[in-house]
């Protein structure tokens, strides 16, 4: 099943590219053609021109992760106490910096190519639907004004409802350094860029399995490409492929759902620009609307994958369809009678620290990678390209310097106890939510099981 943004690209785009046949040749192959296959692509081939480079696609450039997201392009900011524990004050500061800047970057590079992908800067509202979340993120937003790279503003309860269109949410915070955007018409905006650049592209052409050494050979159904480098940029499918990798991620879906246009609804209820808003719960709900006048509506940790394979039930309307409309009716009452256009579900690479992280193969130096973007890829997966282009070209920054590229920072327990860990924690994170949706205390286990989340969640609790 094509993902619900993915279609809509294609009908807008129309155009494929031819899958490999044959031995090739070129100075990078790149395995994966989402947001962070073509970032590095794009800002390798802008940092040096003449570097000719291969990207294999297994499917259509999008129709993974990248294709399936929700289109809300947020900053690392909110995680800023996380990134300091990890990486010290000063790197956590620029992290903070380069995830803003990159929204920016990806709204600049939309207009400069002509990609209509329906980026809108409408910044982000971070809410409470529950008394228990009011408050969760005062402490790192004064640890960010503090360092003088603070954003966010407290909003009225009453403006937080005109704002985010909802009465469910009781308060909340606004920052404008954030913007929604069609994650399908972007990435398919990125690939024809890339092509137009000189990159050359093989759609609906997996890789087998790749040969090692001074220049590595890369073999798919019907060739192979061999090149001196190697980036690994499958994301989610890491883990199924490579068992150095097996356990540094665990995968487990968001699910969304998107409704019928109904413009006129959504301006009456007060959503009325591309403002994300989500709630600050662990497995967060989010929603925004769209350019066209409809809604969708998401949440994560619900489907997670044994021994990170990517199962059949990621590639089909979601499994939680019905429970995603009766809380897109709990938030929104005046949408009940506007019909569910489509749901699906998308793998997302959770790492034990939240973030993404990069670095070469065990014994390959000329192999790359990068992953583990934790459900908050749009925007970083622009840093990521910053990252994976200046280590193919050697370079000494910023981006080559920085922890992020010293491969993953922790490892979750073999099977089966990440497995039935997860649904543990998982489970336990629902009861508590739930008590406290109805504002009841929760157990006291299902409150010390949840902590164990707080990595994968959304934002930092100090």
């Amino acid at each position: 099943m094509r993902p619900f943004w993915i279609e809509q690209a294609l009908f807008a785009d129309g155009s494929l590219a031819p899958a490999l046949q044959g031995a090739t040749t070129a100075d990078v192959c790149i395995v994966g053609g989402g947001f962070t296959g073509l970032w590095t692509a794009i800002q390798a081939k802008q940092k040096k021109p003449d570097l000719d480079i291969v990207i294999i696609e297994s499917d259509l450039c999008g129709a993974g992760a990248s294709g399936r997201n929700g289109g809300c392009l947020l900053t690392w900011s909110t995680k800023f106490f996380t990134l300091r524990r990890l990486f010290g004050e000063a790197e956590a500061i620029r992290l903070v910096k380069a995830s803003e800047a990159a929204v920016g970057r990806i709204r600049d590079f939309c207009v400069e190519h002509a990609i209509d992908a329906e980026l809108r800067l409408d910044g982000t509202l971070y809410t409470a639907t529950s008394r228990a979340q009011i408050g969760l993120l005062d402490p790192v937003i004064a640890a960010l004004s503090e360092h003088g790279i603070n954003s966010y503003q407290h909003l009225a309860p009453d403006e937080v409802v005109s704002r985010s269109g909802s009465a469910r949410n009781l308060g909340g915070v606004y920052s404008p350094v954030a913007a929604t955007v069609h994650p399908g018409k972007l990435v398919r905006g990125l690939r024809r860029v890339a092509i137009e650049m000189g990159i050359r592209i093989y759609e609906r052409t997996p890789m087998l399995d790749f040969t090692s050494g001074e220049r590595v050979t890369v073999r798919t159904p019907a060739g192979s490409v061999t090149a001196p480098k190697l980036v690994l940029a499958i994301n989610a499918w890491m883990a199924s492929r490579f068992k150095q990798f097996e356990r540094t991620l665990a995968v487990v879906s968001s699910d969304m759902i998107v409704t019928e246009k109904c413009p006129e609804l959504l301006q009456q209820i007060g959503l009325k620009d591309g403002v994300s808003v989500l709630d600050s719960r662990i497995f967060v709900y989010y929603y925004r609307s769209t350019a066209d006048g409809r809604l969708m509506l998401g949440k994560g940790g619900n489907t997670f994958a044994w021994r990170g394979r990517i199962a059949p039930v990621f590639d089909q309307r979601s499994p939680y369809e019905a429970d995603l409309t009766r809380s897109l009716h709990d938030f929104f009452p005046a949408l009940r009678d506007v019909p569910v256009t489509a749901s699906w579900n998308g793998p997302s690479d959770r790492s034990v620290t939240g973030f993404p992280f990069f670095g070469r193969l065990e014994d390959a130096p000329n192999v790359l990678y990068g992953f583990g973007y934790s459900g908050n890829g749009v925007g970083p997966t622009y840093m990521g390209g910053q990252i994976l282009s200046s280590l193919l070209l050697e370079l000494d920054n910023e981006w080559t310097r920085s922890p992020l590229t010293q491969g993953p920072l922790g490892y979750f327990p073999p099977e089966p106890i990440r497995y039935v860990g997860s649904i543990t924690v998982r489970d336990a994170i629902r009861r508590k939510e739930r008590a406290e949706d109805e504002d009841r205390q929760p157990w006291l286990v299902d409150r010390l099981l949840s902590k164990l989340a707080n990595a994968a969640g959304k934002s930092d609790k100090a």
